[in-house]
C-alpha cells in the first residue's frame, strides 16, 4: 500500500504561523505548524499547496525523517518537531494538539507526534503528500 498524505491547513496568523491537520491514509493522526504564507520564500514562508513527493532522509538536526521535494525554488523541506512558528525553519512541524507555549499559539506534544507518525509509516521511502486549505 503507497503511504499518502494530506495536510488541510484551517488557520493561518502572520505573527503565529499556519496550522493544519495531517492524515496518513485519510486518518488524522496530528496537527501541524508551517510558518505563514510569505510567497514561498525560503525558510520563512509554507509552501504553496499542491502535490508533492517526501522522501526519506536522514537529516543531521532530525535524523531520520522526510523531506518534502520538487518546491519551486526550495529545499530540505523537512518534516519534524518543534512547537512554535519560530521552530519550523520553513518546514512541517508536527504536534498531538495545539494551544499556548508562553502566550503563543503551538503545536504541542510534537516529540510524540513525530514519532507516531515515523513508526505508522514504517520503511516507506516515499510517501505522496497533499496540501490544501480549508479556509
Amino acid at each position: 500500500m503507497i503511504n499518502q498524505v494530506r495536510m488541510v491547513r484551517v488557520s493561518s496568523h502572520p505573527d503565529h504561523g499556519t496550522f493544519g491537520v495531517w492524515l496518513l491514509n485519510n486518518q488524522p493522526m496530528a496537527v501541524t505548524l508551517e510558518p505563514y504564507h510569505r510567497e514561498n520564500e525560503r525558510n520563512i514562508s509554507c509552501i504553496p499547496s499542491g502535490q508533492y513527493i517526501m522522501e526519506r532522509v536522514n537529516s543531521p538536526t532530525y535524523g531520520d525523517t522526510f523531506e518534502v521535494t520538487n518546491v519551486q525554488g526550495r529545499s530540505k523541506i523537512l518534516i519534524h518537531w518543534g512547537n512554535l512558528d519560530d521552530n519550523t525553519e520553513g518546514c512541517i512541524l508536527l504536534g498531538e494538539s495545539l494551544g499556548l507555549l508562553n502566550g503563543d499559539w503551538a503545536v504541542l506534544s510534537s516529540r510524540i507526534a513525530f514519532t507516531e507518525f515515523m513508526t505508522s509509516i514504517g520503511d516507506a521511502k516515499e510517501i505522496y503528500l497533499t496540501i490544501g486549505e480549508a479556509y
